[in-house]
Protein backbone atom coordinates (compact mmCIF):
# COMPACT_ATOMS: atom_id res chain seq x y z
CA UNK A 1 0.00 0.00 0.00
CA UNK A 2 1.40 3.37 -1.04
CA UNK A 3 0.80 5.99 1.66
CA UNK A 4 1.05 9.26 -0.21
CA UNK A 5 0.31 11.27 2.96
CA UNK A 6 2.66 9.34 5.23
CA UNK A 7 4.17 11.72 7.78
CA UNK A 8 1.18 14.10 7.74
CA UNK A 9 -0.31 14.41 11.23
CA UNK A 10 -4.00 15.16 11.54
CA UNK A 11 -5.77 16.03 14.79
CA UNK A 12 -9.53 15.51 14.47
CA UNK A 13 -12.02 17.00 16.93
CA UNK A 14 -14.99 15.71 14.96
CA UNK A 15 -18.40 14.27 15.74
CA UNK A 16 -20.99 12.43 13.68
CA UNK A 17 -19.93 12.49 9.99
CA UNK A 18 -18.48 15.58 8.30
CA UNK A 19 -15.30 16.05 10.36
CA UNK A 20 -14.64 12.33 10.87
CA UNK A 21 -15.22 11.65 7.15
CA UNK A 22 -12.71 14.32 6.15
CA UNK A 23 -10.01 12.90 8.41
CA UNK A 24 -10.77 9.32 7.36
CA UNK A 25 -10.18 10.24 3.72
CA UNK A 26 -6.79 11.63 4.72
CA UNK A 27 -6.09 8.53 6.83
CA UNK A 28 -6.92 6.32 3.85
CA UNK A 29 -4.11 8.10 2.00
CA UNK A 30 -1.65 7.38 4.80
CA UNK A 31 -2.00 10.35 7.17
CA UNK A 32 -1.61 9.67 10.89
CA UNK A 33 -4.98 10.70 12.33
CA UNK A 34 -5.62 11.12 16.05
CA UNK A 35 -9.27 11.48 17.03
CA UNK A 36 -9.92 13.58 20.16
CA UNK A 37 -13.04 12.47 22.06
CA UNK A 38 -14.76 13.25 25.33
CA UNK A 39 -14.01 10.77 28.14
CA UNK A 40 -16.80 8.31 28.83
CA UNK A 41 -19.00 9.01 25.81
CA UNK A 42 -16.75 9.92 22.91
CA UNK A 43 -18.13 10.79 19.51
CA UNK A 44 -21.97 10.69 19.83
CA UNK A 45 -22.07 8.47 16.74
CA UNK A 46 -20.48 5.68 18.81
CA UNK A 47 -23.72 5.06 20.72
CA UNK A 48 -26.20 5.16 17.82
CA UNK A 49 -26.98 1.44 18.15
CA UNK A 50 -26.12 0.95 21.81
CA UNK A 51 -22.63 0.49 23.21
CA UNK A 52 -19.77 2.60 21.92
CA UNK A 53 -18.96 0.93 18.59
CA UNK A 54 -21.99 1.40 16.33
CA UNK A 55 -21.89 0.74 12.56
CA UNK A 56 -22.49 4.48 12.11
CA UNK A 57 -19.27 5.25 14.00
CA UNK A 58 -17.31 2.53 12.21
CA UNK A 59 -18.24 3.93 8.80
CA UNK A 60 -16.06 7.06 9.03
CA UNK A 61 -13.46 6.26 11.69
CA UNK A 62 -11.14 3.56 10.35
CA UNK A 63 -7.36 4.03 10.19
CA UNK A 64 -7.34 6.37 13.23
CA UNK A 65 -6.22 6.49 16.85
CA UNK A 66 -8.41 7.67 19.72
CA UNK A 67 -7.48 9.75 22.75
CA UNK A 68 -9.98 10.98 25.33
CA UNK A 69 -9.54 14.57 26.47
CA UNK A 70 -11.79 17.17 28.04
CA UNK A 71 -10.08 20.37 27.01
CA UNK A 72 -12.09 22.37 29.55
CA UNK A 73 -9.84 20.76 32.16
CA UNK A 74 -6.32 22.16 32.50
CA UNK A 75 -4.47 18.84 32.50
CA UNK A 76 -6.25 17.60 29.40
CA UNK A 77 -5.84 20.95 27.65
CA UNK A 78 -2.09 20.66 28.21
CA UNK A 79 -2.07 17.22 26.54
CA UNK A 80 -4.19 18.58 23.71
CA UNK A 81 -1.79 21.49 23.20
CA UNK A 82 1.14 19.08 22.97
CA UNK A 83 -0.60 17.27 20.12
CA UNK A 84 -1.47 20.56 18.40
CA UNK A 85 2.16 21.67 18.43
CA UNK A 86 3.19 18.59 16.44
CA UNK A 87 0.17 18.44 14.13
CA UNK A 88 -0.04 19.45 10.47
CA UNK A 89 -3.83 19.64 10.30
CA UNK A 90 -6.63 20.25 12.80
CA UNK A 91 -10.25 19.47 11.89
CA UNK A 92 -13.41 20.40 13.79
CA UNK A 93 -17.09 20.44 12.83
CA UNK A 94 -18.58 22.33 15.77
CA UNK A 95 -21.19 25.05 15.61
CA UNK A 96 -19.56 28.47 15.13
CA UNK A 97 -18.09 29.73 18.41
CA UNK A 98 -17.97 26.39 20.23
CA UNK A 99 -14.33 25.65 19.41
CA UNK A 100 -13.33 28.86 21.18
CA UNK A 101 -15.25 27.75 24.29
CA UNK A 102 -13.16 24.58 24.60
CA UNK A 103 -9.77 26.13 23.83
CA UNK A 104 -9.67 24.97 20.22
CA UNK A 105 -10.32 28.20 18.31
CA UNK A 106 -8.20 29.15 15.32
CA UNK A 107 -6.33 32.05 16.91
CA UNK A 108 -5.29 30.05 19.96
CA UNK A 109 -4.17 26.97 18.03
CA UNK A 110 -2.39 29.01 15.38
CA UNK A 111 -0.54 30.73 18.20
CA UNK A 112 0.69 27.34 19.36
CA UNK A 113 1.62 26.17 15.86
CA UNK A 114 1.83 28.71 13.05
CA UNK A 115 2.25 25.91 10.49
CA UNK A 116 -1.05 24.29 11.45
CA UNK A 117 -3.71 24.03 8.76
CA UNK A 118 -6.99 24.64 10.59
CA UNK A 119 -10.19 23.27 9.05
CA UNK A 120 -13.56 24.43 10.40
CA UNK A 121 -16.72 22.77 9.08
CA UNK A 122 -20.10 24.29 9.91
CA UNK A 123 -23.72 23.85 8.88
CA UNK A 124 -24.48 27.22 7.27
CA UNK A 125 -21.20 29.10 7.61
CA UNK A 126 -19.41 30.96 10.40
CA UNK A 127 -21.42 34.17 9.92
CA UNK A 128 -24.77 35.27 8.54
CA UNK A 129 -28.45 34.98 9.48
CA UNK A 130 -28.45 31.15 9.43
CA UNK A 131 -25.05 30.57 11.06
CA UNK A 132 -26.60 29.70 14.42
CA UNK A 133 -28.97 27.03 13.13
CA UNK A 134 -28.39 23.34 13.95
CA UNK A 135 -27.72 21.47 10.72
CA UNK A 136 -27.84 17.81 9.79
CA UNK A 137 -27.81 15.98 6.48
CA UNK A 138 -31.42 16.46 5.36
CA UNK A 139 -31.36 20.14 6.36
CA UNK A 140 -28.36 20.83 4.12
CA UNK A 141 -29.85 18.80 1.28
CA UNK A 142 -33.08 20.78 1.51
CA UNK A 143 -31.42 24.19 1.77
CA UNK A 144 -29.28 23.54 -1.31
CA UNK A 145 -32.21 22.47 -3.49
CA UNK A 146 -30.82 18.96 -3.79
CA UNK A 147 -33.51 17.22 -1.76
CA UNK A 148 -36.16 18.35 -4.25
CA UNK A 149 -34.30 16.30 -6.87
CA UNK A 150 -34.58 13.12 -4.80
CA UNK A 151 -38.09 13.22 -3.36
CA UNK A 152 -40.87 11.67 -5.44
CA UNK A 153 -43.77 14.17 -5.44
CA UNK A 154 -46.25 11.29 -5.47
CA UNK A 155 -44.83 9.92 -2.21
CA UNK A 156 -42.89 12.74 -0.54
CA UNK A 157 -40.47 11.42 2.04
CA UNK A 158 -36.73 11.63 2.63
CA UNK A 159 -34.92 8.75 0.94
CA UNK A 160 -31.40 7.40 0.72
CA UNK A 161 -28.23 7.65 2.79
CA UNK A 162 -26.49 10.69 4.26
CA UNK A 163 -25.29 12.54 1.17
CA UNK A 164 -24.62 16.05 2.46
CA UNK A 165 -22.54 14.83 5.40
CA UNK A 166 -20.22 12.71 3.25
CA UNK A 167 -20.04 15.23 0.42
CA UNK A 168 -18.99 17.91 2.89
CA UNK A 169 -16.31 15.58 4.26
CA UNK A 170 -14.97 15.09 0.74
CA UNK A 171 -14.87 18.83 0.09
CA UNK A 172 -13.11 19.40 3.42
CA UNK A 173 -10.43 16.85 2.55
CA UNK A 174 -10.10 18.47 -0.88
CA UNK A 175 -9.56 21.89 0.72
CA UNK A 176 -7.05 20.50 3.21
CA UNK A 177 -5.03 18.82 0.47
CA UNK A 178 -4.86 22.13 -1.40
CA UNK A 179 -3.72 23.89 1.77
CA UNK A 180 -1.07 21.23 2.43
CA UNK A 181 0.28 21.71 -1.09
CA UNK A 182 0.47 25.48 -0.68
CA UNK A 183 2.18 25.19 2.69
CA UNK A 184 4.75 22.86 1.13
CA UNK A 185 5.39 25.22 -1.79
CA UNK A 186 5.11 28.63 -0.14
CA UNK A 187 5.19 28.05 3.61
CA UNK A 188 1.73 29.55 4.21
CA UNK A 189 -0.63 27.69 6.56
CA UNK A 190 -4.24 28.51 5.79
CA UNK A 191 -7.51 28.36 7.68
CA UNK A 192 -9.86 26.17 5.63
CA UNK A 193 -13.57 26.93 6.08
CA UNK A 194 -16.65 25.39 4.53
CA UNK A 195 -20.23 24.62 5.40
CA UNK A 196 -22.63 21.82 4.53
CA UNK A 197 -24.83 24.39 2.77
CA UNK A 198 -21.97 25.54 0.55
CA UNK A 199 -20.79 22.00 -0.17
CA UNK A 200 -24.22 20.70 -1.16
CA UNK A 201 -25.00 23.77 -3.26
CA UNK A 202 -21.80 23.20 -5.22
CA UNK A 203 -22.58 19.48 -5.47
CA UNK A 204 -25.91 20.54 -6.98
CA UNK A 205 -24.07 22.56 -9.64
CA UNK A 206 -25.81 20.90 -12.60
CA UNK A 207 -29.23 22.09 -11.45
CA UNK A 208 -28.01 25.65 -10.92
CA UNK A 209 -26.27 25.74 -14.30
CA UNK A 210 -29.54 24.72 -15.96
CA UNK A 211 -31.28 27.48 -14.01
CA UNK A 212 -28.76 30.17 -14.95
CA UNK A 213 -28.15 29.09 -18.54
CA UNK A 214 -31.62 27.93 -19.64
CA UNK A 215 -33.95 29.21 -16.91
CA UNK A 216 -34.90 25.59 -16.25
CA UNK A 217 -35.87 24.47 -12.76
CA UNK A 218 -34.96 20.80 -12.61
CA UNK A 219 -37.13 18.25 -10.80
CA UNK A 220 -36.62 14.66 -9.67
CA UNK A 221 -37.27 13.25 -13.16
CA UNK A 222 -35.43 15.88 -15.21
CA UNK A 223 -32.05 14.21 -15.47
CA UNK A 224 -33.32 10.59 -15.62
CA UNK A 225 -35.44 11.67 -18.57
CA UNK A 226 -32.56 13.31 -20.46
CA UNK A 227 -30.08 10.55 -19.60
CA UNK A 228 -32.71 7.91 -20.39
CA UNK A 229 -32.28 6.01 -17.13
CA UNK A 230 -34.59 3.20 -16.08
CA UNK A 231 -35.15 0.68 -13.29
CA UNK A 232 -37.22 -2.36 -14.18
CA UNK A 233 -38.48 -5.38 -12.26
CA UNK A 234 -37.74 -8.87 -13.55
CA UNK A 235 -39.81 -12.04 -13.23
CA UNK A 236 -37.94 -13.20 -10.11
CA UNK A 237 -38.70 -9.98 -8.23
CA UNK A 238 -35.17 -8.68 -8.72
CA UNK A 239 -34.48 -5.36 -10.43
CA UNK A 240 -32.19 -4.12 -13.18
CA UNK A 241 -30.99 -0.62 -14.08
CA UNK A 242 -30.39 0.82 -17.54
CA UNK A 243 -28.66 4.07 -18.50
CA UNK A 244 -29.19 4.42 -22.25
CA UNK A 245 -27.59 7.87 -22.70
CA UNK A 246 -27.59 9.23 -26.28
CA UNK A 247 -25.90 6.72 -28.64
CA UNK A 248 -28.53 5.16 -30.87
CA UNK A 249 -26.66 1.83 -30.89
CA UNK A 250 -27.61 1.23 -27.26
CA UNK A 251 -31.31 1.44 -28.11
CA UNK A 252 -30.84 -0.85 -31.07
CA UNK A 253 -29.15 -3.34 -28.73
CA UNK A 254 -31.92 -3.03 -26.16
CA UNK A 255 -34.59 -3.59 -28.80
CA UNK A 256 -32.78 -6.75 -29.88
CA UNK A 257 -32.46 -7.97 -26.27
CA UNK A 258 -36.16 -7.30 -25.73
CA UNK A 259 -37.08 -8.92 -29.07
CA UNK A 260 -39.03 -5.76 -29.81
CA UNK A 261 -37.54 -4.25 -32.96
CA UNK A 262 -41.00 -2.81 -33.64
CA UNK A 263 -40.60 -0.33 -30.80
CA UNK A 264 -39.09 2.24 -33.16
CA UNK A 265 -42.12 2.08 -35.43
CA UNK A 266 -43.94 4.05 -32.74
CA UNK A 267 -43.14 7.69 -33.55
CA UNK A 268 -43.07 8.50 -29.83
CA UNK A 269 -39.99 6.31 -29.43
CA UNK A 270 -38.33 6.63 -32.84
CA UNK A 271 -35.90 9.39 -31.80
CA UNK A 272 -33.94 10.37 -28.71
CA UNK A 273 -36.09 13.46 -28.15
CA UNK A 274 -39.22 11.41 -28.56
CA UNK A 275 -38.06 8.96 -25.92
CA UNK A 276 -37.26 11.85 -23.59
CA UNK A 277 -40.64 13.48 -24.14
CA UNK A 278 -42.54 10.21 -23.73
CA UNK A 279 -40.46 8.41 -21.10
CA UNK A 280 -43.46 7.49 -18.98
CA UNK A 281 -45.16 5.83 -21.95
CA UNK A 282 -41.94 4.01 -22.80
CA UNK A 283 -41.68 2.68 -19.27
CA UNK A 284 -45.18 1.27 -19.59
CA UNK A 285 -44.10 -0.55 -22.75
CA UNK A 286 -40.87 -1.91 -21.24
CA UNK A 287 -42.26 -2.93 -17.87
CA UNK A 288 -44.25 -6.03 -18.97
CA UNK A 289 -41.42 -7.12 -21.27
CA UNK A 290 -38.89 -7.24 -18.41
CA UNK A 291 -41.35 -9.15 -16.26
CA UNK A 292 -41.07 -12.05 -18.71
CA UNK A 293 -37.56 -13.19 -17.66
CA UNK A 294 -35.40 -13.47 -14.55
CA UNK A 295 -32.70 -10.90 -13.89
CA UNK A 296 -29.86 -13.26 -14.77
CA UNK A 297 -31.35 -13.80 -18.22
CA UNK A 298 -31.69 -10.06 -18.77
CA UNK A 299 -28.07 -9.56 -17.72
CA UNK A 300 -27.00 -12.17 -20.27
CA UNK A 301 -29.06 -10.59 -23.05
CA UNK A 302 -28.06 -7.00 -22.32
CA UNK A 303 -24.37 -7.79 -22.03
CA UNK A 304 -24.48 -9.65 -25.32
CA UNK A 305 -25.86 -6.50 -26.97
CA UNK A 306 -23.41 -4.12 -25.20
CA UNK A 307 -26.22 -2.24 -23.43
CA UNK A 308 -25.24 -0.09 -20.39
CA UNK A 309 -26.87 -2.00 -17.51
CA UNK A 310 -26.36 -3.33 -14.02
CA UNK A 311 -28.29 -5.51 -11.65
CA UNK A 312 -29.86 -3.17 -9.10
CA UNK A 313 -28.17 -4.84 -6.18
CA UNK A 314 -29.04 -4.74 -2.54
CA UNK A 315 -26.04 -3.92 -0.35
CA UNK A 316 -25.84 -7.60 0.61
CA UNK A 317 -25.35 -8.64 -3.03
CA UNK A 318 -22.43 -6.34 -3.92
CA UNK A 319 -19.61 -8.25 -2.13
CA UNK A 320 -20.36 -11.34 -4.24
CA UNK A 321 -20.24 -9.49 -7.55
CA UNK A 322 -17.38 -10.93 -9.67
CA UNK A 323 -15.99 -7.49 -10.49
CA UNK A 324 -16.04 -6.46 -6.82
CA UNK A 325 -14.12 -9.63 -5.98
CA UNK A 326 -11.62 -9.00 -8.78
CA UNK A 327 -11.00 -5.44 -7.57
CA UNK A 328 -10.67 -6.62 -3.94
CA UNK A 329 -13.13 -3.89 -2.95
CA UNK A 330 -13.85 -5.37 0.46
CA UNK A 331 -11.06 -5.71 3.02
CA UNK A 332 -10.83 -6.70 6.65
CA UNK A 333 -8.62 -6.42 9.71
CA UNK A 334 -8.50 -7.92 13.18
CA UNK A 335 -8.91 -5.79 16.28
CA UNK A 336 -7.91 -7.19 19.70
CA UNK A 337 -11.15 -6.03 21.33
CA UNK A 338 -13.86 -5.93 18.63
CA UNK A 339 -12.62 -8.80 16.47
CA UNK A 340 -12.95 -8.85 12.68
CA UNK A 341 -13.62 -5.50 11.05
CA UNK A 342 -14.76 -5.60 7.42
CA UNK A 343 -15.13 -2.54 5.23
CA UNK A 344 -14.87 -1.06 1.74
CA UNK A 345 -11.33 -0.08 0.83
CA UNK A 346 -10.38 3.32 -0.54
CA UNK A 347 -11.13 3.42 -4.29
CA UNK A 348 -7.82 5.15 -5.15
CA UNK A 349 -4.84 3.06 -6.28
CA UNK A 350 -1.33 4.38 -6.90
CA UNK A 351 1.02 2.80 -9.45
CA UNK A 352 -1.23 -0.22 -9.67
CA UNK A 353 -1.15 -0.93 -5.94
CA UNK A 354 -4.57 -1.27 -4.35
CA UNK A 355 -4.96 0.07 -0.79
CA UNK A 356 -5.73 -3.28 0.86
CA UNK A 357 -4.42 -2.47 4.36
CA UNK A 358 -6.85 -1.10 6.93
CA UNK A 359 -6.98 -0.74 10.70
CA UNK A 360 -10.25 -1.04 12.57
CA UNK A 361 -11.83 2.07 14.10
CA UNK A 362 -10.42 2.55 17.59
CA UNK A 363 -12.35 1.83 20.75
CA UNK A 364 -12.83 4.89 22.93
CA UNK A 365 -9.50 6.10 24.33
CA UNK A 366 -7.64 3.13 22.90
CA UNK A 367 -4.45 5.13 22.44
CA UNK A 368 -4.50 7.25 25.60
CA UNK A 369 -1.28 5.77 26.96
CA UNK A 370 0.45 5.79 23.60
CA UNK A 371 -0.27 9.51 23.15
CA UNK A 372 -0.09 10.63 26.79
CA UNK A 373 3.24 12.39 26.35
CA UNK A 374 2.75 13.82 22.89
CA UNK A 375 2.57 12.70 19.31
CA UNK A 376 4.29 9.45 18.43
CA UNK A 377 4.08 7.19 15.39
CA UNK A 378 1.37 4.53 15.60
CA UNK A 379 2.40 1.76 17.98
CA UNK A 380 5.58 3.51 19.17
CA UNK A 381 6.73 3.51 22.79
CA UNK A 382 7.61 6.74 24.53
CA UNK A 383 11.33 6.19 23.83
CA UNK A 384 10.64 5.95 20.10
CA UNK A 385 9.14 9.40 19.89
CA UNK A 386 10.86 11.02 16.93
CA UNK A 387 10.63 14.37 18.62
Amino acid sequence: MIKVLEGVRVLEHGTFITGPAASMLLADLGADVVKVELPGTGDPFRAFKGGLYSPHYQTVNRNKRSITLNTKQAADLEKFDALVKDADVYIQNFRPGFAEQIGAGFERLHGLNDQLIYCAISGFGATGPAAHRPTYDSVAQAASGYLRLLVNPANPRVVGPAIADLVTGFYAAYGILGALYEREKRGKARKVELSMFEAMTHFNLDAFQHLFSANEVMGPFSRPSVSQSYVLECSDGKWIALHMSSPEKFWQGLATAMERADIFQDERFASRQGRIDHQEALIEVMRPVFLQHERAEWCRRLEAQDVPYSPMYTTAEVPDDPQARHLQLFVEAEHPVVGTFRTVRSPVSFDGQRPLEVTAPPVLGEHNEELSQGWKPRGASHKENRK
